[in-house]
């Protein structure tokens, strides 16, 4: 009989910690282990359109055909302004009793840390609070931007020691192309020599890191004029189009993949846009577009998304958009598999966990 074993899987927006829980999961069943899956904190920010992102209960109860209520796995909300809010939800006994009911028939469980490993600490539940409480080991996955990506996940794993709780070690993710050697070469030794295990080093793939065109239309909430059925096309970046022509066709022609957010009126500027690699028009202040501009994104097949907020709040929405895996996003799940068993050291963590 094998006894429960917790995993503890934290760390901060769009690091790719879904995406690792997915491959880790997947992993754990092919090799004949029973895995169930928690995320007692999820982010409870509402999109424009009333929806609430991310959906990882609901993803996971997919993946794994877990048949617990939603309310189960997932028993509480939080958001940037929680406090006196959602104050109701924040019982650790009943987080407690959400964790025992769901765990019973599993040899495994995955348990996903909030937005922040931090969130809730005034009220006793951030993550690793949590994870002391469910006598998990901790992993952090760390996105890895630049040397103090090195600094952060030494600092997460010294806390999880300080509040004696069990580290696991750290998957460094998103790793861009032009720092994988520097994260094998410097990285993995410096977390080695400060007592950490270094379990993976996942590349970047714009497939899983960047948002599709879908994820900003449920966020800003804007009506969609054409382009309806390439939705799912990824923005790997945004250029606002706040410029005279000669400058803007320099950024235009840089930036592949994009999202061009501009006003309505800028036909000029948006049919030039047009000709270059642009993934999605979004048209600021419910400014209506030239006949010209929407023929020629209907047959360029670019979606254009009329929102009525200024550009400024548009792109103070959209800076928090993210990728997020769905359960009908089968390309995805395969990706998150694959990078988990090519880069990531399964018998490590099978040995950690004592499986």
């Amino acid at each position: 009989m094998i006894s429960l074993k917790n995993l503890f899987i934290m760390g901060n927006p769009d690091c790719g910690k879904t995406a690792v829980i997915i491959g880790l999961a997947l992993k754990l069943k092919e090799a004949g282990y029973k895995v169930g899956y928690f995320k007692p904190v999820d982010n409870g920010r509402k999109t424009a359109t009333g929806k609430v992102p991310g959906g990882d209960a609901v993803l996971m109860k997919d993946v794994l055909g877990i048949e617990a209520l939603l309310g189960l796995i997932n028993p509480t909300r939080t958001g940037p302004s929680y406090l006196g809010v959602y104050e109701q939800d924040y019982s650790l006994q009943q987080i407690k009793s959400a964790f025992n009911e769901i765990s019973g028939d599993y040899d495994v469980m995955l348990v996903e840390g909030a937005i922040f490993p931090y969130a809730l600490s005034s009220v006793g539940m951030d993550s690793v609070s949590l994870a002391r409480e469910f006598d998990s080991r901790v992993m952090n996955v760390v996105k890895v931007e630049n040397d103090f990506s090195l600094d952060l996940a030494i600092m997460y794993n010294n806390y999880v020691g300080c509040r004696q709780a069990q580290t696991a070690g750290t998957i460094f993710a998103n790793v861009p192309r032009a720092l994988l050697a520097k994260v094998e070469g410097l990285f993995r030794p410096a977390l080695a020599d400060a007592g950490y295990k270094t379990l993976g080093v996942i590349p970047n793939r714009s497939e899983l890191s960047s948002p599709t065109v879908m994820e900003y239309q449920e966020t800003l909430g804007g009506e969609l004029l054409v382009g309806h059925e390439n939705m799912d096309r990824l923005v790997e970046d945004v250029v606002v189009g706040a410029m005279t022509m000669d400058s803007a066709l320099t950024y235009l022609r840089r930036a592949a993949n994009k999202a061009v957010i501009l006003g309505g009126d800028r036909a000029d500027l948006a049919l030039a846009a047009l000709e270059t690699h642009t993934s999605v028009l979004v048209l600021t202040g419910g400014l209506y577009p030239d006949v010209k501009v929407l023929a020629r994104a209907g047959e360029k097949g670019v979606p254009v998304i009329l929102t009525y907020q200024d550009t400024y709040t548009v792109i103070e929405m959209l800076s928090q958009v993210h990728r997020h895996i769905k359960p009908n996003d089968k390309s995805g799940i395969a990706i998150a598999r694959e990078n988990f068993e090519q880069y990531c050291d399964f018998n490590t963590i099978l040995e950690i966990l004592g499986l």
